[in-house]
């Protein structure tokens, strides 16, 4: 057991890929762009529980193995919220404050109270419903990068960003008009390189337009989201105005970017492993799975997440005393091989895939994962059934990938057919 009365210095934080994210053959060529997961290995082997630096130059714990990882995210000694004093906050898009910082950055029983009021909205069952409609949007975009053929198309533009956006929109009764709005402020909320005052910035102003649409809401509630918490929830005095808009930023940012992004990345996959895409066309009944080996293969979650130690905890043979931060790196406990068989390689037959912890785990895993699912699994098959000869339409290498943000992904995914 590590004493850290005097803690070591911590070593630098291991970094999300430079470059094309992939490991496996046919892309062993690329491993020497950055990808983690090697480090992740020899940290899991050699010291599961580490000291990473943290951009503001304090340090944290980072937890690698599948098993701790788990515990970590599983006891509620661990807390989320980002008040506390010793909460690894450099490089998230909260901050210190406790005004409209959403359910997620809270603790049982406000983040019980709260999360329970729009769990209904979420549920498996209520979530299938949607499925016809995300087809419907899916095929009137593929219908409309047909009408674009011989021509290079922005994946990421004409089809992995417009269909989680229009989803959520209709759901929150946000007016899909106004998504360059919100894509372009959630851009700057979820960028590892901005400048914090340009960050407030962007959070200041996506303040101002919930405010504003919670306000015009108020006077006419609709049949959505927002308009069930005002007339069920805000009326009653459960919640207040800035209640309501702080589900709306966590609803829109997490109901669109993190979609749209294993989107771009999943159909860059198949196209990169046309053996995998023919026998998911072959047996469309595998897409389910294939979609749960994607979320573990690409674990787009870099940054987090995040807790802080209430009380003296032993973790993985290291004690973390109360008030130390804890960082636990997703894509590590993804590929962890006491867990997965050759994690580096994708198998879209894989029969545990589904125990990845890609949408998080214990209280406060993904509220949205159902409708996720949903998305991917319609999106995935449709590309694979219309688009049999999609293909990358610049080298692997020009691809922008994203980086520089917390969420990983490609900013553009130009391709042909």
């Amino acid at each position: 057991m590590t004493d850290t009365t005097a803690p070591a210095a911590p070593v630098p934080p291991v970094q999300p890929p430079s470059g094309c994210p992939f490991e496996a053959p046919p892309h062993a060529d690329l491993l020497e762009r950055g990808d983690p997961h090697r480090a992740f290995g020899t940290l899991r082997a050699e010291e599961p529980i580490s000291k990473i630096s943290l951009p503001d130059g304090s340090w944290s714990w980072l937890a690698t193995r599948y098993a701790d990882i788990r515990a970590i995210l599983g006891d509620t000694r661990f807390s989320s919220d980002t008040t506390l004093h010793g909460y690894p906050l450099s490089g998230m898009t909260g901050g210190g404050n406790t005004k409209n910082r959403g359910f997620i950055r809270m603790d049982p029983p406000e983040h019980t109270r709260l999360r329970r009021m729009v769990t209904r909205e979420f549920m498996v069952k209520r979530v299938e419903a949607l499925r016809p409609e995300v087809q419907r949007l899916t095929d009137e975009l593929c219908d409309a990068m047909e009408r674009r053929a011989g021509e290079p198309v922005d994946l990421v533009e004409a089809l992995a960003l417009p269909v989680p956006s229009l989803v959520i929109s209709l759901l929150l009764g946000v007016p899909y008009d106004d998504h360059e709005v919100f894509q372009r402020l959630t851009g700057k909320l979820l960028s590892r390189t901005i400048a914090d005052e340009e960050r407030e910035a962007a959070r200041s102003e996506l303040r101002d337009y919930l405010d504003a649409l919670v306000t015009a809401k108020e006077q006419e509630p609709g049949d959505d989201i927002l308009g069930r918490l005002i007339v069920e929830q805000q009326r009653t005095g459960e919640i207040d105005h800035d209640d309501v808009a702080a589900f709306a930023a966590l609803l829109l940012i997490a109901g669109h970017e993190t979609t749209a992004n294993m989107i771009g990345l999943s159909a860059l996959t198949l196209m990169q492993d046309p053996d995998s895409a023919e026998r998911l066309r072959q047996d469309p009944t595998l897409i389910r799975g294939a979609v749960e080996e994607l979320l573990r293969f690409h674990s787009i979650i870099r940054n987090g997440p995040r807790r802080v130690a209430t009380t003296d905890i032993e973790i993985g043979g290291a004690l973390i005393r109360a008030g130390e931060g804890v960082v636990v790196a997703v894509p590590s406990a993804n590929h962890d091989d006491s867990v997965f068989a050759d994690p580096d390689r994708l198998d879209v037959g894989r029969p545990n895939a589904q125990h990845h912890v890609a949408f998080g785990y214990g209280i406060h895993q993904c509220l949205g994962q159902a409708l996720a699912r949903v998305e991917l699994q319609v999106v995935i098959a449709t590309l694979l059934r219309r688009f049999p000869t999609l293909r990358p339409a610049v080298p692997v290498e020009e691809i922008p990938f994203r980086t520089d943000m917390a969420i990983y992904g490609c900013h553009a995914l130009p391709v042909t057919w």
